[in-house]
């Protein structure tokens, strides 16, 4: 085999065996038996490379010299130099301050023998390239000969070509430049171009190739010099693809890795969402580190393989000047992967109600993901501590530790009862839970040191508990004893083989004893009461209804587990109540855990609630318009069936209730769905309400302008909208009503009092509970 074809061969052999070239036992070997005579030539000699070579290392001007450098001075590294005779050119070309590193001792004592005497002055030093023993800012140039695609073993990832760019970083001058001769593979294209964006001019460059090797894979020089300001500029190409001499696919991966990379940084200095790295921070790429900067906000990555344990997304803030004052200088806030989606933490609104209410001047949020899934906090806190004492402001001062801070949960002990797969819920949780503290309500009511509530949770929106009962024992709260687990403990599960309802997965612990039941005649969430406290604008009319032997027409449009329905079904006897659920093992769960229970006067429906009020609109307007003796009414699927009996005014629902999630957690939108307050939706519940009827929404959102968008429709269709905000205005309800009828607000209390009556609350505790939310009922203005 001819010389040509014998080179070609090895190069491309090059990519196959990169494996090889992590190993320093291999080289020792490889060394061994090839000899100090026998050079070593990656990608291209020295006839291609002097030009360009030369071209780039005459012009480095470094920041504390006023003329351009001379060569002579210049500091050169060769990292994993090998036995090329590279470092030997350049010495001979006058550039005699260079320090060759190589990991294998059999190669530098055989280079050190072979120019010891020829070139005096150059230093040669077993060393490994990715953790370099010299100080900061120690050279002019860094040229690197292949070393880099050497690290880039695929199964290793990009760890060690990882840790070594970072010690090219920081071993370079302001002025300096990297020179590296690579292949241009995409994946070791990709790291080095994002490793050197922020304050570096970067250029890729041809290598020429032997008019004998056209057929072989194409060298290509990259340099990145080191700039004095944290500047983003475009990566300059002298490569032109029409004249490329080396293979397509070679072609092909090196512009797309360049088109892709100049794509991000086109859209970076376009204003677009940056992704910064704690080494872009630091030099000053978003300012000044040290000094808070009130409205930062800056999303970065901490963490690198090989240097920390785990990679992690961050958000860096510093508070506005209307949130002080402040106890803290700066804190990290973690954000576990389950709650990482939801709009107060992946939204920037959301985000400064976190620093607003953590009271720190500088917040470091930490959005975790599946990677962090194995660790402890501990492990994941002492990983982060170095990493976030780097981004502290310099009036930190003192504190010798940076405070840790998490969404708390507030529960002292939980068991798991219930966990499900729906295909249209996701994952459902039921358990029960006892609360480090209760409000005074609870406490009131049921004076058992530990009350035990049951939940039920949709994990697509976990930090918002959609149902919550009281467990009792014949009237009385269950104690703390009938709960074996703590959290944080793993529980002992009696699984009832693969259990599967409408196509889900369920397991399945043993629950608690049967006697145990949920008691309907409270209600546990402060929203449901909140619901109920709004019949008060309707109390004439329930008092009509009831006096008069007339049925309370009800639509609850959401099951949950059923506790609003069956407080109305318990307290309300002349309510004749239709629930409308989409899902089937929602209603399994509130039969199965929370003791519901449906009849002739409550009956549930799976069906489109959308679809369904849309429907009874038109019928009824229908009947109104035309006294139709035949009019389209829905049926109990959603469809449409003929009814013979004449739909009347008094064939309109009384009262509508909205309840429902939202399935996208990020939209800011917790409650209900966007399609419930769509103006066409809201059309069709108007409709569908017989003149005193009452319209009511359960909205769940931390966003003020969401909240104002779904005021302003509520509005625009309703001429009267009341709301009651509970919850550190986290629920916000929502009553509407078609007409004049409703009771004055100078009225509430003697409203509230009459509806206590008809609930047959009048002289319970939480009967005076829902007069007292009366009065926080406002017009919506």
């Amino acid at each position: 085999m001819g010389k040509n074809k014998k080179q070609q061969k090895n190069q491309e052999e090059l990519l196959k065996t990169l494996g090889d070239f992590t190993s320093k036992e291999n080289w020792d070997s490889f060394f061994t038996i090839r000899g100090s005579d026998d050079a070593f030539e990656w990608y291209a000699e020295w006839p291609q490379l002097k030009d360009p070579l030369l071209s780039h290392l005459n012009i480095i001007q470094l920041s504390n010299d006023v003329v351009i450098t001379a060569k002579e001075e210049i500091q050169i590294l060769v990292p994993g130099c090998g036995n090329s005779k590279l470092s030997e050119y350049l010495y001979d070309e006058g550039f005699v301050n260079i320090t060759n590193i190589d990991f294998s001792k059999v190669v530098i004592s055989d280079m050190l023998r072979r120019n010891i005497r020829l070139r005096p002055g150059m230093k040669w030093r077993v060393m490994d390239m990715t953790n370099i023993q010299f100080a900061n800012e120690s050279f002019g140039a860094i040229l690197d000969k292949g070393g880099l695609d050497a690290l880039m073993e695929p199964e290793l990832g990009s760890k060690l070509g990882t840790q070594y760019l970072s010690e090219v970083k920081r071993l370079l001058k302001v002025g300096g430049r990297f020179i590296c001769l690579t292949l241009g593979e995409s994946h070791v294209l990709g790291l080095l171009f994002s490793k050197f964006r922020y304050g570096w001019k970067m250029g890729i460059h041809p290598i020429a190739l032997k008019p004998s090797d056209k057929s072989s894979l194409q060298t290509f020089m990259v340099v990145a010099e080191r700039d004095n300001s944290p500047s983003l500029c475009q990566i300059f190409s002298s490569v032109d693809q029409s004249s490329f001499g080396g293979p397509k696919n070679q072609v092909h991966g090196l512009f797309q890795a360049l088109e892709d990379e100049n794509k991000i940084r086109a859209d970076y200095s376009s204003g677009c969402d940056v992704m910064y790295t704690l080494e872009d921070l630091k030099i000053g790429a978003e300012g000044n580190l040290a000094e808070l900067s009130p409205g930062r906000r800056v999303q970065l990555s901490l963490g690198e393989a090989g240097v920390s344990l785990f990679c992690y997304r961050a958000v860096l803030l510093d508070a506005r000047k209307d949130f002080e004052p402040f106890a803290y200088h700066c804190a990290v806030f973690l954000v576990p992967k389950a709650r990482a989606c939801e709009w107060l933490f992946s939204s920037e609104e959301g985000q400064w109600l976190v620093v607003e209410s953590s009271k720190a001047a500088r917040l470091i949020m930490i959005l975790l993901d599946s990677s962090h899934s194995n660790a402890s906090m501990d492990d994941v806190q002492k990983d982060l501590s170095p990493l976030v004492m780097q981004l502290a402001p310099g009036n930190c001062g003192g504190e010798a530790q940076i405070p840790f801070m998490a969404a708390g949960d507030g529960i002292k002990q939980q068991k798991i009862v219930q966990e499900i797969t729906s295909p249209l819920t996701g994952p459902i949780t039921v358990d029960d839970v006892i609360y480090e503290k209760v409000d005074d309500n609870i406490s009131r009511l049921f004076p058992s040191e530990d009350v035990i509530f049951r939940r039920l949770t949709f994990q697509r929106t976990e930090s918002l508990v959609q149902s919550e009962a009281v467990l009792t024992r014949e009237g009385s709260p269950k104690t703390v004893g009938d709960i074996n687990q703590k959290r944080g403990q793993s529980s002992k599960l009696k699984k009832k083989g693969n259990q599967k309802r409408s196509g889900s997965n369920i397991s399945s612990s043993d629950g608690l004893n049967d006697n145990l039941k949920v008691d309907h005649s409270y209600l546990a969430s402060s929203y449901h009461t909140g619901i109920i406290s709004g019949f008060t604008l309707i109390s004439s009319h329930l008092d009509s209804l009831a006096s008069t032997g007339g049925m309370l027409r009800s639509l609850v449009i959401g099951l949950g587990a059923g506790l609003l329905p069956m407080f109305l079904y318990k307290h309300l006897t002349f309510a004749e109540i239709k629930v409308l659920e989409l899902d089937p093992v929602v209603l399994n769960l509130a039969r199965d855990y929370f003791d519901f229970r449906d009849d002739d006067r409550l009956k549930v429906h799976i069906t489109d609630g959308l679809k369904y009020v849309k429907d009874l609109a038109c019928a009824v307007t229908i009947c109104d318009e035309n006294n139709l003796s035949e009019a389209k009414v829905p049926s109990s699927n959603g469809s449409s069936i003929l009814s013979h009996a004449p739909l009347k005014s008094t064939e309109k629902i009384d009262m509508l209730i909205v309840d429902v999630d939202s399935s996208d957690s990020s939209s800011g939108l917790s409650c209900p769905a966007a399609d419930f307050v769509e103006e066409t939706f809201l059309m069709a519940a108007k409709g569908s309400l017989s003149d005193q009827g009452l319209f009511v929404i359960n909205l769940v959102s931390r966003s003020q302008a969401i909240k104002d968008s779904i005021y302003s429709k509520l509005k625009s269709v309703f001429p009267h909208v009341f709301h009651l905000q509970l919850e550190e205005d986290v629920n916000d309800v929502i009553f509407a009503l078609k007409t004049e009828t409703c009771a004055a607000e100078d009225r509430f209390h003697e409203a509230s009092q009459q509806l206590a009556r008809l609930l047959n609350l009048e002289n319970s505790s939480w009967g005076q509970n829902i007069m007292e939310t009366t009065n926080k009922i406002k017009r919506l203005k």
